[in-house]
This record gives C-alpha cells, sequence and structure tokens, in this order.
C-alpha cells in the first residue's frame, strides 16, 4: 500500500509539472502580453524564481521521507554509476558555454526592456546538440538514474523522465513555430534523448543545416489572443558549429 508520504510526493511533483508547463505556455505568456505588456521584460525571471520556488516542497518531502532501500550500487558497477554521473554533470557544466545566461535567467529581458513572447536566442547547434535534441534533458537522465535508490527517489526519477519526456515536445512545439522548417529538418536527423550511432551530425552536417535558415519574420496570433508577439524565425549563423 502507497504510503501517505509518497502520495504527497506524487502529487507535489504532478502539481509542479502542470504549473511549469502552464506558466511555460505560448498561450500564458501571450496572455500577459496582451493584458500586462510592462511586466513581459520580468517574465522569464518571475517562470525561473516560481519554478526554482516551487521545487522546495517536493524535494523536502524526497529527502525527509526517504521510504525503504531498493538498491545500492557496489562494486565495480558503484564506479561505472559514478563515473556516468561524473560525465554527465562534466557535459553540463561544459555545455553552458553554447547557452545565452542572460536570456535564459531573464536578466537580458529585465534589462533590455524585452516585451515580445518568443524567445530571442537565435538557432544554433552545439556539439551536444548534433547527437540529441534536448541534451540536458538526456544528462540530467543519467544523472539521476545513476544514483543509488530509495523509494521516494525512484518516484521522483520516473515523475522526472516522464516530464523530460513530455516537457521536451512541449518544447519542440514552440522550436517549431519559432524556427520553422530549419528545426523540422534537424529534428529529423537527430534523436530526441537517446543518442543512437546512426543518427547524428557532423559538424559539416551541421554547418550545412545552419547555412539553409534565413532572416525571416512570420508573425500571428494564438486563438483568443490579440498580440501580434508570438511568430516563428530562422535567423542567420554567423559562427561555424564547433
Amino acid at each position: 500500500m502507497i504510503s501517505q508520504s509518497t502520495l504527497l510526493l506524487i502529487i507535489l511533483w504532478c502539481l509542479y509539472f502542470v504549473l511549469h508547463s502552464v506558466l511555460a505556455s505560448l498561450r500564458v505568456k501571450s496572455y500577459v502580453a496582451d493584458h500586462w505588456p510592462s511586466l513581459m521584460p520580468g517574465y522569464r525571471l518571475f517562470f525561473n524564481s516560481v519554478a526554482i520556488l516551487l521545487l522546495l516542497p517536493p524535494l523536502y518531502i524526497m529527502f525527509a521521507y526517504p521510504g525503504e532501500t531498493l538498491w545500492v550500487w557496489q562494486g565495480p558497477w558503484l564506479y561505472f554509476a559514478n563515473g556516468l554521473a561524473l560525465l554527465a554533470v562534466a557535459g553540463f557544466i561544459w555545455s553552458l558555454r553554447y547557452y545565452d545566461g542572460g536570456e535564459f535567467s531573464g536578466l537580458k529581458q529585465l534589462r533590455g526592456n524585452t516585451r515580445t513572447v518568443e524567445d530571442q536566442e537565435s538557432f544554433h547547434i552545439s556539439p551536444l546538440h548534433r547527437y540529441v535534441r534536448h541534451p540536458w534533458y538526456a544528462l540530467g537522465l543519467v544523472i539521476i538514474w545513476t544514483r543509488d535508490m530509495n523509494v521516494a527517489f525512484l518516484v521522483t526519477s520516473i515523475m522526472l523522465s516522464g516530464y523530460f519526456i513530455y516537457g521536451s515536445r512541449l518544447e519542440e512545439r514552440k522550436l517549431l513555430q519559432y524556427h520553422g522548417e530549419v528545426y523540422r529538418r534537424y529534428r529529423e536527423k537527430v534523436p530526441a534523448l537517446v543518442p543512437l550511432p546512426w543518427r547524428y551530425l557532423s559538424r559539416d552536417a551541421a554547418n550545412e543545416l545552419l547555412g539553409q535558415t534565413k532572416l525571416t519574420i512570420q508573425v500571428f496570433t494564438l486563438p483568443g489572443s490579440t498580440s501580434p508577439a508570438v511568430g516563428f524565425r530562422t535567423f542567420p549563423q554567423r559562427k561555424p558549429t564547433p
């Protein structure tokens, strides 16, 4: 029988996923842009702050009520699991250089008084993006599934894995709107989360794909919205992919 702490953990994670998805949706951002445009420069920073705060309750329950230990890595498997986790952490840190930290945090939009709904960063293909479309999600899966497992952490790992898969699909809807045909071609060539030996982009292939981009802006509105801020855009890539 499921314990009360486990049930509470499931509920808290579900609430987190729902609120995170709703606040990240184009529909909600368009609604804010329509009714309170002055709030848009701080929206991304607000979103990140709320996302961090909402993480605290489920993490507290997970650590305060871990439940029964299910398995512990031992012997050679301990070194293997920890080695994979360290590689994933190193890959995450290394990949930060290929992201616009100011835009990701929301500080860039706040300082620039940016009121548009869509992301401002141009389409690019980092080295990790040549092998998976969502490298941070892929690295996150490696980290959570190479840890010792108790009941609470297993529940968390299963729910996070499901949300990474679902969230990546939601994210790709926006990327298709932002970058159109170029992203559609990229998606056909590169897997989402699990690297496959026969599906990846070489450096030349990545540069060739980026070379097909051109500066276009297509403005459209979502149903029920009057904001013209949502559109898909592809940008010229001035720097070749590493």
